[in-house]
């Protein structure tokens, strides 16, 4: 099956500064249960654990034209990732087929910078941990610190750094029009409507009330 996807909506950046402490010292002497297995701890729980499933108007639209499309048992497995008691199941089944589908269902963070002693001889008794929050639309960073402290408890301090809100729900006007140029030009592809992993400009236009479609007619891999 051919789909050309059209992005009518996009997770939101949350970036978020987690910090754990604990005794400092010289680092001539054994420092274990400090700061950095603290955060060798937190970081192996993001490592291991999704955060909470959710299915957003935009995610249920482009899974069912997806598992309407292929029909039969394919059909089936995708659109069951629309069931969230099964959703991570179908997710950990597809493997690395479903990576790209895994952040259109969970708000996700990845760390992506550690800040801790710049001395090589000292233990620090602070380290942070910048994580790249990812949220879904019509979710806030009061949502993501809820999600968060149920996987690394209450020890950790959560600071938001950054947060660019998006609108909950797309504006679906102009989709069928984009969608009947492509069947027009492609009979056999299916329209699609994206939910984008990452951000664009959209972001930008979305505060002056301006829905934005990505919309590129031509085939891809």
């Amino acid at each position: 099956q051919k789909f050309y996807p059209i992005s009518v909506a996009e997770k939101q950046v949350c970036w978020i500064r987690a910090t754990v402490r604990g005794p400092a010292g010289h680092g001539s002497l054994p420092a274990r249960g400090g700061a950095m297995a603290k955060l060798a701890g937190l970081l192996q729980k993001l490592d291991k654990k999704r955060l909470p499933v959710h299915i957003t108007p935009t995610a249920r639209l482009m899974f069912r034209t997806i598992a309407s499309a292929l029909g039969g048992i394919n059909g089936l497995i995708v659109g069951q990732l629309l069931n969230p008691y099964l959703t991570n199941i179908v997710l950990n089944i597809l493997g690395q087929r479903g990576i790209v589908f895994d952040p259109l269902l969970h708000n996700t963070v990845n760390a992506t910078g550690l800040h801790g002693s710049d001395k090589t001889n000292v233990v620090p008794g602070e380290v942070s941990v910048d994580l790249d929050g990812r949220l879904l639309p019509g979710f806030k960073p009061d949502d993501m610190i809820a999600e968060l402290r149920r996987i690394i408890g209450q020890d950790v301090e959560l600071e938001v750094l950054h947060f660019d809100p998006g609108p909950s729900e797309p504006d679906m006007g102009l989709f069928d029009k984009l969608a009947g140029i492509l069947r027009e030009f492609d009979p056999a592809g299916n329209p699609l409507p994206l939910l984008l992993s990452g951000t664009s400009d959209a972001r930008f236009f979305t505060r002056l009330g301006i829905q934005t479609y990505g919309y590129l007619p031509m085939p891809l891999p």
